[in-house]
Parts: C-alpha cells; sequence; structure tokens
C-alpha cells in the first residue's frame, strides 16, 4: 500500500504567499520555495518513517503550475523537490510524481489500497482508494500505525 500526499495546499501552504498567483503567473518558482509548512514536519516525518518501516510506500503526487512552460515546469520541479528535502529531509521518499496540472492523480495509484491526501476534492472524488483531506493527515496516520 502507498501513501500518497499531494503538497500545494496540503502539506505546503502555497496560497498563503503573499502575491502567489501573480507570480506563478509571472513564471515564478518563488512562490514554491517560500510556502511554509502546513505541518508539524518533525512529527509527520516520525509518522511517515515508522509506516514505511512498517511496510508502506510513501510518495509524494503534485501538480505543475497551471499554464507553464517547459522551462518553468523544470523550475517548479525543482523547487518542489527541494521544499520537500529542507522540510521532510529524513523522509526517504519512494516515489514523487510531478505532473502536469489537472492530471489525474488516480492514474499513479499502485492499487486500490493506496490512499491519498489531497485539499482538490476532484483528486479525493476520483480516486480509487481511500482518499482524505489535509485535516485528518495525523488522524488517519496515528490509524495506520495502530493497526500496525
Amino acid at each position: 500500500m502507498t501513501i500518497w500526499f499531494d503538497m500545494d495546499g496540503t502539506i505546503s501552504n502555497l496560497y498563503a504567499v503573499d502575491n502567489w498567483l501573480e507570480q506563478l503567473r509571472a513564471e515564478s518558482p518563488k512562490p514554491y520555495a517560500e510556502a511554509v509548512p502546513m505541518l508539524n514536519m518533525s512529527l509527520l516525518a516520525r509518522y511517515l518513517n515508522k509506516l514505511q518501516a512498517a511496510g508502506f510506500q510513501i510518495g509524494i503526487i503534485s501538480w505543475l503550475s497551471k499554464v507553464s512552460s517547459a522551462e518553468y515546469s523544470r523550475k517548479v520541479t525543482d523547487a518542489k523537490l527541494a521544499w520537500l528535502h529542507q522540510h521532510l529531509k529524513s523522509v526517504s521518499w519512494d516515489e514523487i510524481i510531478i505532473v502536469d496540472y489537472g492530471t489525474n492523480k488516480e492514474t499513479y495509484a499502485h492499487s486500490e489500497n493506496d490512499i491519498l491526501f489531497d485539499d482538490e476534492q476532484r483528486n479525493r472524488d476520483n480516486w480509487t482508494g481511500k482518499a482524505y483531506e489535509p485535516n485528518l493527515i495525523f488522524e488517519i496516520l496515528k490509524q495506520l500505525m495502530a493497526s500496525n
């Protein structure tokens, strides 16, 4: 089973960055780099490492900017990878997938038992496995740890 996390609006507070939309439209990767974490990253890392040790796979599946040139897509990808390294350095991700905006994330699920945490309702609705809003991350991870 893989536990997947969206980034923007789920673990990374992109939408709280001043002028984030204008910056994205100007193809600046800065909002992705400057976004503050939405959760206690130290606690999240501990939970993820425990779950991996119990046999779970851990992944990121995140969209690129809505309108994006190939060069900007590379910059956004680099910024997201750097953000993950900065804020969740101790997590060894099994998979990091950064795809075009609007891509059906369900396409990347490995099994119907996979879990997705995502702030986007349509991603949760399209997900075959269990999908949850970001405010349930710690509650669900605790349940998974308790059951293993």
